[in-house]
């Protein structure tokens, strides 16, 4: 496990607050009441929370925080790991020491989080973690991990496949890359110039986005591509129509395309993010942590992740 900064005093804790909507200038570190675990309920002390393009999307105005059901004042970050340090009457499957893993909607980034292990996909849950699995990297997996897995699924990827996926250096891309090789399939994963080599690393042929992607990926796979996932736009949907892809086999996270599926992590099939965790722990799958901050530097992080230009996962230590 990382080194962690300091300890939060007894009945007290630190967790990052907006008190209004906005970007990572509305984020602020706050003494709270450390939350206590009810019937049903364990506490987590958390060791790391992943940040996701979510966290920022969801708090950025007031419009879109009530689509998520947020309300002021609000926390913020939804990807945790930890250990089990309380445990409510009638919980079962979970003791104090426990290594857990999993998603607190909007309120990871906090000393603790109160948990229904029976409780909503991503917005309330607890997994154990492997053995094999560090906290920063299991605080990266609920939110990118389930929707690469959701947007895979979609495509149906199989070892005769030529893939196109859009957006690959990214928070879901990483996931998305490297499960595809899992599954068989040729990858070609658009990115900057700067992003090549990180690319080739995860197991995709890299290709510039912008004008010309088209030719640029007719000249890599002139045997044609078969599937495609656009992780941050449209454009790859629109070259990967050009590419003679049918709409059926491309599939979409961060925009709405008539005629083409979008995934969510809410739409992985059951099991998925316990065997990815799984093949993390084996070896199968890594997680680069392009960078990990301090809470008391949330709002650096933030900015950071919210930039879209980062290769891999941010994390914030507690």
């Amino acid at each position: 496990m990382q080194e962690q900064s300091a300890q939060p005093q007894t009945g007290r804790s630190r967790a990052v607050r907006l008190d209004s909507f906005g970007g990572p200038e509305v984020l602020d570190v706050r003494e709270v009441p450390a939350p206590q675990a009810g019937p049903g309920q364990v506490r987590v002390r958390v060791t790391a929370a992943g940040l996701n393009p979510m966290d920022w999307f969801m708090t950025a105005d007031a419009g879109t925080a009530a689509r998520f059901g947020l309300t002021l004042p609000a926390g913020f970050g939804t990807d945790y790991a930890g250990v089990v340090d309380q445990v409510g009457d009638g919980v079962t499957g979970f003791a104090p020491g426990d290594r857990v893993f999993g998603g607190a909607l909007s309120r990871a980034v906090a000393d603790f989080v109160v948990i229904d292990p029976a409780g909503e996909v991503a917005a309330n849950e607890a997994h154990h973690t492997p053995d094999g699995v560090d906290d920063r990297t299991a605080a990266t997996l609920t939110i990118a991990g389930r929707t690469a897995s959701a947007a895979l699924a979609v495509v149906d990827l199989g070892p005769n496949d030529t893939v196109l996926i859009g957006g690959a250096g990214g928070g879901v891309g990483v996931f998305a890359v490297q499960l595809a090789r899992i599954a068989g399939a040729r990858v070609i994963g658009t990115g900057s110039a700067a992003s090549s080599d990180f690319l080739r690393e995860l197991g995709a042929e890299p290709v510039a986005y912008g004008d010309g992607l088209a030719d640029r990926v007719r000249a890599l796979a002139p045997g044609g591509v078969t599937a495609a996932l656009d992780l941050y736009g449209v454009e790859t949907v629109q070259v990967a129509r050009k590419l003679g892809v049918p709409d059926g086999r491309i599939c979409t996270i961060a925009a709405q395309v008539d005629g083409v599926s979008a995934a969510n992590g809410a739409n992985a099939a059951p099991g998925a993010l316990e065997e990815i965790a799984r093949m993390v722990a084996a070896g199968r799958l890594r997680v680069p942590v392009a960078a990990s901050f301090p809470i008391e530097q949330i709002r650096r992080a933030a900015e950071l992740q919210a930039g879209r230009h980062v290769h891999g996962k941010v994390v914030i230590d507690l």
